[in-house]
């Protein structure tokens, strides 16, 4: 990722250094909006919400953390003693982890990861991070690939939310909108705007639990458990089939 297009990083960047910052999300139907910022990705245990609390006790073993932002999760499970290592596509949010204390992790976009087989034992997307999965073709080869990556009894630990639990009017038209063009209702695709700083466009998924069960099968994952969140958040644990 170039300089220019690390708007996410120059967010967290400047949070970390005590500046006033506005994250503007922008999605491809012209949609536009500012999010709460990235005050959330740095805030301690005792603020996260229940459901990312109750999702920690299946983190054990060695564990990645797939779009670790500034650290947050992993700086948490570090602080226990466990074995985690961090992976952010934004090279400086990877540059905050370092100066926050994170020991190990890496400038990695999750579609490119490579590790051998059995390297992992759990692997969370928190922070509504499994849509980092994208669509329905992605989530899919991704999956096979966590599979062959991770021991025989490993873990995802995932966070998503419901789109369609919600009665904002332009989300529910995008909503049909995708449906009409083949793609899942919450597959939203956006970028990512910082003062002068911009993302490249990318897809971003969001799905209800039963959409989450059909993107799992032939995947050799299984829904072993849901923590509800608030309002359309939760968690989804999945466990290995095979």
């Amino acid at each position: 990722m170039r300089d220019e297009q690390d708007a996410v990083g120059h967010l967290d960047w400047d949070f970390h250094h005590g500046k006033q910052v506005h994250e503007i999300i922008e999605r491809d139907d012209g949609y536009v909006e500012v999010s709460g910022g990235p005050r959330a990705y740095f805030e301690p245990y005792r603020r996260w919400p229940a459901c990312e609390k109750r999702a920690m006790r299946y983190a054990r073993g060695r564990i990645l953390d797939v779009g670790c932002g500034v650290g947050r999760v992993a700086l948490h499970l570090q602080r226990k003693g466990l074995d985690v290592m961090g992976i952010d596509n934004s090279p400086l949010a990877v540059k905050v982890c370092k100066l926050r204390g994170l020991r190990n992790v890496r400038a990695t976009p999750f579609g490119g990861i490579r590790f051998r087989r059995d390297s992992f034992d759990t692997v969370l997307f928190l922070g509504n991070n499994f849509g980092l999965f994208a669509n329905r073709r992605e989530a899919q080869r991704m999956l096979l690939r966590l599979h062959r990556m991770t021991s025989s009894d490993a873990h995802i630990v995932a966070e998503s939310l419901d789109p369609r639990d919600t009665d904002n009017p332009f989300h529910l038209a995008y909503h049909r909108k995708n449906l009409a063009r083949g793609r899942m209702a919450g597959q939203v695709r956006i970028r990512v705007r910082y003062q002068g700083y911009v993302t490249p466009w990318f897809d971003y998924l969001f799905v209800s639990k039963t959409e989450m069960r059909g993107l799992l099968r032939g995947s050799g994952w299984r829904i072993q458990e849901f923590l509800p969140g608030e309002g359309p958040v939760y968690v989804a644990v999945l466990a290995k089939t095979e």
